[in-house]
């Protein structure tokens, strides 16, 4: 498989820019593996595929407003800063992206919120955009976190080409993410309301929670044409022992185990045991799942649509089986199904 494979012409008016008016309303395209059947539903007809004892697999991790807008010292120029991931507590040590980044140099100090109540330094160059910054402020670690919740805001896609609305807050996050630690969100958790666990729950569902805190490496087009040659960009897991007794326990009496989003699926795929069962684990995970590839876990999934070339796509295309999603692309195209974080849904079976 080369990279070439994974490209189609996506019409600029299928990427959404908002999500559905409600959470479990947007559109499902239902995928049978077997028979290669497709099917038009909403979200919320999920209910009818699942049943007693069946496991849905949830990423739990939140997403934390890691988008911030500084002023450099001196000049006053506006500068956007991302935080990726915090490196030390203890110094307030935090590895960053900057744009425009030729501006900013080590030494250099930038300004936040209309009253600079907060300052950080430029202390190292990583990459051509990232730097570590260390934050000044007067206040304890608390309250430092608490000013970073102030200033910064809901980071959607560059690709949702409009300002951040005060509703992002709360629909560009899943109704269960508990664990801080994405800079993106788990989109295909997205769809689920309350309303609609509390149904899956009724009908014996059970749910299983991971965390996979999910970074910008998850943007990141794939530049070379052998697949192999990629690399992905580490992103932290923590899976419990509970999780690993509710999902083993439904692969030891054959029910269904859905991994809800491609994140869910690496975080599955990233701790096997030689049994085939899943294990406890808490570290880094640089998994790139791609064709051709045998999963172990779980046996269905749900997805969003995702962009051309993208490495997403690829985890898609191993589970699915390339022509079949090649096919249903074609068609959620033709019946202008809405693309990427905050578009339509797909349930492979």
């Amino acid at each position: 498989m080369k990279l070439s494979n994974f490209n189609f012409d996506l019409p600029e008016n299928l990427l959404a820019e908002f999500p559905a008016e409600n959470r479990d309303e947007s559109k499902l395209m239902v995928i049978d593996r077997k028979t290669g059947e497709i099917e038009h539903k909403l979200f919320k007809d999920i209910v009818d595929y699942f049943g007693e004892g069946d496991v849905m697999v949830l990423n739990n991790t939140k997403v934390f407003p890691a988008r911030l807008y500084g002023n450099k010292e001196k000049t006053g120029a506006r500068i956007e800063v991302f935080l990726l991931r915090e490196l030390s507590e203890e110094q307030r040590l935090w590895d960053v992206l900057v744009d425009p980044a030729r501006k900013i140099r080590i030494g250099n100090k930038l300004y936040f919120g209309d009253d600079d109540s907060l300052v950080a330094e430029v202390i190292d160059n990583t990459t051509s955009r990232g730097r570590t910054l260390r934050f000044l402020y007067d206040g304890s670690y608390e309250e430092f976190r608490q000013k970073l919740q102030e200033l910064g805001e809901t980071p959607i896609p560059k690709y949702i080409n409009r300002e951040v609305v005060p509703e992002d807050a709360e629909r560009y996050q899943t109704i269960y993410a508990k664990e801080e630690g994405a800079v993106a969100a788990p989109t295909a958790g997205l769809h689920f309301s309350k309303h609609l666990m509390k149904r899956l729950e009724i009908n014996g569902i059970k749910f299983a929670e991971v965390t996979l805190h999910i970074g910008l490496g998850t943007f990141n087009p794939v530049e070379v044409e052998d697949l192999s040659k990629h690399k992905m960009d580490s992103e932290e897991i923590f899976i419990t022992q509970e999780a690993c007794d509710i999902v083993n326990e439904a692969k030891a009496e054959k029910k269904k185990v859905c991994a809800i989003g491609t994140t869910c699926m690496r975080a599955l795929e990233s701790s096997v045991s030689s049994n085939q069962t899943l294990n406890p684990f808490v570290g880094w995970t640089n998994k790139f799942i791609f064709p051709p590839y045998d999963f172990s876990i779980a046996n269905c999934m749900v997805t969003n649509f995702h962009m051309p070339k993208s490495t997403l796509l690829m985890m898609i295309s191993a589970f699915c089986g390339h022509d079949l999603m090649m096919k249903a692309y074609k068609e959620a195209v033709e019946k202008g199904y809405k693309f990427y974080s905050y578009g339509d849904a797909m349930l492979i079976l």
